[in-house]
């Protein structure tokens, strides 16, 4: 490509690798979660290409939790994490990214999905039934009882392609991650991501 004036004077950015790219992509679609709790964006890619997107939510035509849609984001005081999903009537990122695939007809076998958390149990599950290959994750989840941590690490086991974190900066993480603006308002300080 040739050099012109007015190119010279545009900042150079470096080509994000795929990682992440597709990431960054989880991050912006995350910006459309209305979660009181976490909020979370999920990207499926087949072949090196994004087949579906998805973000945690109320099923549509309800009210959004931040509209006390959602009696368990309504009542954080009364649901411990992982507890009360029975309850929750929020659709998780993962679950979106599969149904809004489904709904169009989009095969996902042997995609591989970049979400902005680590996938919850039901959400782990659904994906190996949808065959999905890999998962890609940038914040933890981990479930607080540490018998059934283990057994979520078997299920994860079943990934083809595994279960891996990635290390991308996270400037929304305060305002994504509860466990984030939970220690920011305990402590009074902004933490980074």
């Amino acid at each position: 490509m040739q050099e012109t004036p007015e190119s010279r004077n545009r900042p150079s950015y470096p080509r994000p690798d795929r990682m992440n790219y597709y990431m960054h992509i989880a991050m912006a679609v995350r910006r459309r979660a209305n979660c009181i709790g976490n909020r979370v964006g999920a990207v499926l890619v087949l072949n090196d290409r994004i087949i579906s997107t998805g973000y945690n939510g109320t099923p549509q035509n309800m009210p959004n939790c931040d509209e006390g849609g959602c009696e368990r984001c309504a009542h954080r005081e009364k649901y411990g994490t992982a507890t009360g999903y029975d309850v929750c009537i929020c659709v998780h990122a993962e679950q979106n990214a599969l149904i809004s695939a489904s709904r169009f007809g989009t095969p996902v076998e042997g995609a591989s999905l970049y979400t902005t958390m680590r996938p919850c149990f039901g959400c782990a599950k659904e994906l190996l039934q949808a065959r999905v290959q890999a998962v890609y994750y940038l914040h933890e989840w981990r479930h607080p009882d540490d018998n059934l941590w283990r057994q979520y690490l078997l299920l994860q086991q079943r990934f083809p392609g595994g279960v891996h974190q990635v290390a991308v900066p996270d400037p929304d993480a305060g305002w994504a991650v509860s466990a984030w603006r939970d220690a920011e308002a305990d402590t009074g300080h902004t933490m980074n991501g």
